[in-house]
């Protein structure tokens, strides 16, 4: 479930069936995933853009709350590995701000490791955080969105989704199956609103490594810092773009696994 943080700007929504005058004088913005690594860039970036309402939600109280202080946004503290984690937080949301305009799904975890060796929790935990937790998220915030005729849904998804990546097949899975949410979701909302931006990020300095336990080791590519995923997410959207590779070069591979994937799989196999 999701919930405020005290003092973290928290201001009560309009009485049942009274219209709510912020609806129509701010735009409001929900990054998850905010209490670091992408999440957290990306809160800075829409920040510092000014004229937009910030919610950050995370499960990091410490970190959240110094996120929210330093982009003057509003914490909801959530745990979108827990059933109804993304329930709570799109609820806690709509109490808060009373619309949601950019829902940035941005919350991910990682394991690495044979597939054969992966405990079943650690399993469920990437399923849930990295691909059930963002299909409960657009469910909820669409309804609202296609009302109102507006809206844009980032969702954040991994280089891993488009080749897969030896040692998290799981992870791999669910960033993949984010990828063709987005396409997926393009063709119901043609016609309407409604913009979703696909990023697909290479390796990015965030505590993302730490956290699945084994630290990245290679030396190519070579990991981007985190404000630079959220310039490219923010320059897609002023372009109205659909996908952002970060860094650019990335969909080169992707090409040749497409036009080649026997070679593509070989090149893989040999330098990882």
């Amino acid at each position: 479930m999701g919930r405020a943080l005290p003092g973290t700007g928290h201001r009560r929504p309009a009485a049942p069936g009274r219209s709510d005058p912020r609806v129509a004088a701010k735009r409001v913005a929900l990054v998850t995933g905010a209490s670091s690594g992408i999440g957290a860039a990306i809160s800075r970036r829409i920040a510092a853009e000014g004229g937009w309402e910030l919610l950050v939600g995370g499960r990091d109280p410490g970190r959240l709350r110094e996120v929210a202080a330093h982009t003057s946004g509003r914490a909801l503290l959530a745990d979108l590995s827990a059933p109804q984690g993304a329930e709570g937080l799109v609820r806690d949301a709509l109490d808060a701000a009373g619309h949601i305009d950019l829902l940035v799904a941005g919350a991910g975890v990682g394991w690495a490791g044979p597939l054969h060796t992966m405990p079943a929790t650690a399993a469920d935990e990437v399923l849930a955080v990295d691909l059930v937790s963002v299909v409960h998220l657009v469910r909820l915030v669409l309804p609202h969105m296609l009302a109102r005729n507006r809206g844009q849904l980032v969702l954040v998804g991994s280089v891993a989704g488009t080749l897969g990546v030896r040692d998290e097949a799981v992870y791999s899975a669910a960033k993949a199956a984010v990828a063709v949410l987005a396409d997926a979701l393009r063709l119901e909302l043609a016609g309407t609103g409604v913009r979703v931006l696909h990023v697909v990020p290479g390796v990015v300095t965030t505590p993302f490594f730490e956290r699945r336990g084994t630290p990245y080791t290679r030396s190519w590519p070579r990991p981007v810092p985190a404000e630079r995923v959220a310039d490219a997410v923010w320059n897609a959207l002023l372009h109205r773009r659909e996908d952002v590779f970060v860094p650019g070069w990335l969909r080169l591979p992707g090409r040749v696994h497409g036009i080649a994937p026997a070679l593509y799989r070989r090149l893989a196999e040999r330098f990882g």
